[in-house]
């Protein structure tokens, strides 16, 4: 299971969990659909930034298997 961290692993339409900025803290994990990269980086230690089919928008935690 791949951890997010690769930008090359992470595609829109995935199933991913998320960490949302109001929950880093907690860490509090959001399932949902990738629409969007915002992270330009190749690999980035916290998680690749994404943007969910449902707008919200988070880092990367874990790609869950298909």
């Amino acid at each position: 299971m791949a951890n997010g961290q690769i930008r090359a692993d992470v595609k829109p339409g995935l199933e991913v969990n998320v960490i949302l900025k109001k929950d880093q803290r907690s860490g509090v994990k959001t399932t949902g659909i990738v629409k969007d990269l915002l992270t330009n980086s190749p690999r980035h230690p916290h998680g690749i930034k994404v943007r969910l089919e449902d707008g919200q928008v988070g880092r990367v935690c874990e790609i869950l298997p298909s």
